[in-house]
C-alpha cells in the first residue's frame, strides 16, 4: 500500500477545494429543514461549487448522477437526491460533497438535524462528530492508521453504536479515492502516516447493528435493522506537528 505525499502547491489547490466543500456545508446548515427536497439541497450545491470556480467530484463519478449524496435516517452514506424525497421534522440527513480545484479534491461529509431530532439521534451525532475529531488527533507523522481507527472505535464503543465496516476513510488528492483505505476500528492496519499525505478521515456509526446492505438503485448503503446511522468527514493534510483539516472555511 502506497500513499501519494503532495507538494506545498497541491496542498493548497486542495485547501482552497477543501473552503469550497465547507461553503457548501454551511449553506446546507441554512437550508436543511423540514419540507426541502434532498434535490433541492443538490442543486443549492451544484451552484456554489461552479460559483466558485470547482466541478462537482462525485458528478458522473461511476455514474454517480448528482452533486452531493443524501442520505437520511438509516441511508448510511451514498443516498441519490430527488424531487420525492422531502425532509421531516426529527430527520437526521448526511450530506457528502466533494469539490475537484486544477485536480485536486477536497470532501467532507457532516449530518445534520432536520428540525428538533431525539435525544438517542442527538447522542448519535455528539459521538459521531467526537470520534471524527478523535481519528484526526492521531493523524501525525510517524503514527499508524492503527491509531486513527482504534481512536474512532474506542468512542464508538463508548456509547455501543454500531461500526460501519465495508466503508471508511481514504487517501484523497488528484483523485477522490487514492491509497490507504482508513479503518473506522482496530483492522490491524500498521500503514505509517507521513508528512505531505491528504488523507479523509470519515467514521459512519449506526444507532444499532453494525451490518448494511446497497440498495436496489445499487448506490445508496443502508443500516440492515433499518437504524439511524450518522457520518462526518474532513479532509487532513498530515505534518510533523498538528493534524491540518483541510476542509474548513478560508
Amino acid at each position: 500500500m502506497s500513499a501519494s505525499r503532495k507538494s506545498r502547491e497541491e496542498i493548497k489547490i486542495m485547501r482552497y477545494a477543501g473552503n469550497v466543500v465547507a461553503l457548501v456545508h454551511q449553506a446546507m446548515k441554512k437550508e436543511i429543514k423540514p419540507g426541502v427536497s434532498t434535490k433541492y439541497l443538490d442543486e443549492v450545491a451544484a451552484k456554489i461549487i461552479k460559483e466558485n470556480k470547482c466541478i462537482p467530484t462525485f458528478l458522473g463519478y461511476g455514474g454517480f448522477p448528482a452533486t452531493i449524496c443524501a442520505s437520511i435516517n438509516a441511508n448510511v452514506v451514498h443516498g441519490i437526491p430527488s424531487d420525492d424525497e422531502i425532509l421531516k421534522e426529527g430527520d437526521i440527513i448526511s450530506i457528502d460533497v466533494g469539490a475537484t480545484y486544477h485536480g485536486m479534491v477536497g470532501g467532507g461529509a457532516w449530518t445534520y438535524p432536520v428540525g428538533e431530532m431525539s435525544e438517542e439521534c442527538k447522542m448519535l451525532l455528539e459521538t459521531t462528530e467526537k470520534s471524527l475529531f478523535a481519528g484526526i488527533e492521531k493523524m501525525r507523522a510517524g503514527n499508524t492508521l492503527e491509531d486513527v481507527g482504534g481512536a474512532i472505535e474506542d468512542v464508538a464503543k463508548s456509547k455501543n453504536l454500531g461500526i460501519v465496516r465495508q466503508y471508511g476513510g481514504h487517501g484523497v488528492g488528484h483523485q477522490m479515492h487514492e491509497e490507504p483505505f482508513v479503518f473506522n476500528y482496530r483492522a490491524g492496519n500498521n500503514f505509517e502516516l507521513k508528512s505531505g499525505m491528504t488523507i479523509a478521515v470519515e467514521p459512519m456509526l449506526n444507532l444499532g447493528c453494525d451490518d448494511v446492505y446497497v440498495q436496489e438503485d445499487k448506490w445508496c448503503v443502508t443500516t440492515k435493522d433499518h437504524k439511524p446511522s450518522a457520518h462526518f468527514e474532513h479532509t487532513i493534510h498530515v505534518t510533523d506537528g498538528e493534524p491540518d483539516i483541510l476542509t474548513l472555511l478560508l
